[in-house]
C-alpha cells in the first residue's frame, strides 16, 4: 500500500493496516538527526490522518535501533548558540508520540542509546531482540536526560531504576530491561518484527479504531492525573459520547448476534466532541 517517502525513514503499510516505520541510516547505526526528527513528525501526522493505518510499529534498519543523536559535528554537538531556550528535539518527538491516535509498538532490534532509548518511552509497548542494549548515557556525555524522559522513564521502571540507569550510563542488556519492566518481551532477532506485528494485529482486529484512539489518550493522560475524579469526569463524557455512536450499536449487535463487528467509525472524522486534545498546540 502506498505511503509517503522520507529521507532516512522507511514507512510501509500492510493489508492489515499495520504501518512499519523504520529508522534508516544503517551505516550510521541510525544515529538521529534534526532532519530525521522532522521526518518522524511528518510520518506520525500521516499515520494519524490516514484511516488505513490501524497501528504503528517502530524499528531500526541494520544492527541498531538507534545509536543516539548524531555527534558528527564534534564536541559542540549540544552547544546551541544564543541565550534563547531551544526546544529539545527529542522532546518534540516524544510529545508527538504521546499524542498519537494509533497504538505504537517499539520493536527494538539492536542498540538503543540516548534518544534511541528515550524516544521509545512514549510508545505503548516495547519488544526487543535478545541482542538489544539500552543506554541512558547522558551524564557520560556531560548533559542530562532529554525527550521528556524525566517524566516517562520513572513511569516505566520506577524512580530508583531510572536513576540507577541514568547515573551510571551503562548499557542495559535486554534481559535486565525485561526484568525491570521496560520491555514486554524479548525475541530472537529474526522473530522480533513478526512478533511486534502480531501484537499490533491483536490490538486492532476486533476493536473500533475510534475507541482505540480515545482509549490511548485517556490511559496516557490520566496516568498523571492528581485525583481519580478527573478520570471519572472524563470517563463519563467519553462513555456517553461513544455509547450513542454507530460503533457502539454495531459492537453490541455483533456480540448478541455472535458475529465479527464491522465498525463504521473513522478516526479522521468521528472523534467525540469531548476528545478535545487534538486542538492543543504542538510546537515544532
Amino acid at each position: 500500500m502506498s505511503c509517503p517517502t522520507y529521507d532516512n525513514l522507511l514507512l510501509t503499510l500492510d493489508d492489515d493496516g499495520i504501518a512499519v516505520l523504520q529508522l534508516n541510516r544503517p551505516d550510521k547505526l541510525n544515529a538521529f538527526t534534526s532532519a530525521m526528527v522532522q521526518a518522524f513528525l511528518q510520518a506520525l501526522d500521516f499515520t494519524d490522518s490516514d484511516d488505513r493505518v490501524r497501528a504503528v510499529v517502530v524499528t531500526g534498519a541494520g544492527r541498531a535501533f538507534c545509536a543516539g543523536a548524531d555527534l558528527s559535528s564534534g564536541a559542540g554537538s549540544f552547544d546551541y548558540a544564543g541565550d534563547e531556550v531551544m526546544r529539545d528535539e527529542g522532546g518534540l518527538l516524544t510529545l508527538r508520540i504521546f499524542r498519537s491516535l494509533k497504538p505504537i509498538i517499539a520493536a527494538v532490534n539492536g542498540a538503543a542509546v540516548g534518544v534511541g532509548a528515550t524516544m521509545q518511552l512514549a510508545m505503548d509497548v516495547r519488544l526487543a531482540s535478545t541482542e538489544a542494549r539500552f543506554g541512558f548515557v547522558f551524564a557520560r556525555r556531560g548533559i542530562v536526560p532529554e525527550a521528556a524522559s524525566s517524566w516517562f522513564l520513572s513511569r516505566a521502571v520506577g524512580v530508583s531504576t531510572a536513576l540507577q540507569w541514568c547515573y551510571s550510563g551503562r548499557l542495559v542488556k535486554a534481559d535486565e530491561a525485561l526484568a525491570r519492566g521496560l520491555l514486554h518481551s524479548t525475541h530472537d532477532p529474526e522473530k522480533l518484527l513478526a512478533a511486534a506485528k502480531d501484537m499490533a494485529r491483536s490490538f486492532v482486529e476486533h476493536s473500533a479504531p475510534v475507541s482505540l484512539a480515545v482509549t490511548r489518550q485517556m490511559i496516557w493522560r490520566m496516568s498523571a492525573a492528581d485525583h481519580p475524579m478527573q478520570a471519572h469526569e472524563l470517563d463519563s463524557r467519553a462513555v456517553q459520547a461513544r455509547g450513542r455512536s454507530a460503533d457502539a450499536h454495531e459492537g453490541v449487535a455483533a456480540f448478541l448476534e455472535k458475529r465479527p463487528a464491522q465498525f463504521p467509525g473513522k478516526v479522521s472524522r468521528d472523534l467525540p466532541a469531548c476528545f478535545d486534545w487534538q486542538g492543543e498546540p504542538l510546537f515544532r
